[in-house]
C-alpha cells in the first residue's frame, strides 16, 4: 500500500471533524501529488504532540521559520510507509527522544493551516514519552521545551491548545 493510499484509509475512518476530513480527503482526490512538499496547492502533513503524562507536560518546539511554539511535525517522506510512521518519525528527529510510542487510536486531531511554503493538511497524532525522557534539540528549532499542561495556552495557538484538549481526552 502506498502512503497515498494510507492517508485516504485513515482519513476515510476518522470519525470526528468531518468538514475538515473531507477537506483532507478532496484535496488527495484532487492533487496525486498532494502528500508530497511539491504540492503548490497544499500537501498533507503529519504532526504528533509529545506528552508525558506522568509528569502532565507536552514538548513544544520553538519553530525556527514560523517562531511559535508547535508540536513536532512536518512534511511526509518517500520512506514512510504510514501517516503514523510520518508523525513518528517528525517526532523523534525533533524531540531526540528514542522510544517514542504513538498513542492507540489513529489521528487525535486534524487541522489546516497555511505556512511559507503552502497549505498544510496536517493529520495530528500523539506520541506518549516515557518519564524521565531527554530531550535533544535540532536544526530545525530555535528552542525545545517541556511545558505544563496548564501553561500550553499561554504559549501556544489554539490549534495546540485543541490537540492538548483531544490528546488528554484519549488518555
Amino acid at each position: 500500500m502506498s502512503l497515498y493510499d494510507d492517508a485516504v484509509l485513515v482519513l476515510k475512518s476518522y470519525e470526528d471533524q468531518e468538514e475538515l476530513r473531507q477537506a483532507h480527503l478532496d484535496h488527495l482526490q484532487a492533487h496525486p501529488d498532494g502528500m508530497w512538499k511539491s504540492c503548490g496547492d497544499g500537501h498533507i502533513t503529519a504532526s504528533a504532540l509529545v506528552i508525558d503524562p506522568e509528569h502532565g507536560r507536552v514538548l513544544l518546539t520553538l519553530h525556527r521559520k514560523i517562531r511559535m511554539w508547535l508540536q513536532m511535525g512536518g512534511h511526509c517522506e518517500p520512506d514512510d510507509a504510514t501517516l503514523a510512521d510520518a508523525a513518528h518519525r517528525e517526532a523523534a528527529e525533533e524531540s531526540g527522544i528514542e522510544g517514542l510510542i504513538l498513542l492507540p487510536g489513529g489521528p487525535v486531531r486534524l487541522d489546516r493551516h497555511h505556512t511559507p511554503c503552502a497549505w498544510h493538511l496536517d493529520v495530528q497524532y500523539a506520541a506518549l514519552a516515557a518519564a524521565g525522557a531527554v530531550e535533544a534539540i535540532s536544526d530545525e528549532s530555535l528552542d525545545l521545551r517541556w511545558f505544563p499542561y496548564a501553561e500550553v495556552a499561554d504559549v501556544a495557538d489554539e490549534s495546540v491548545v485543541r490537540l492538548l484538549e483531544a490528546t488528554r481526552a484519549r488518555l
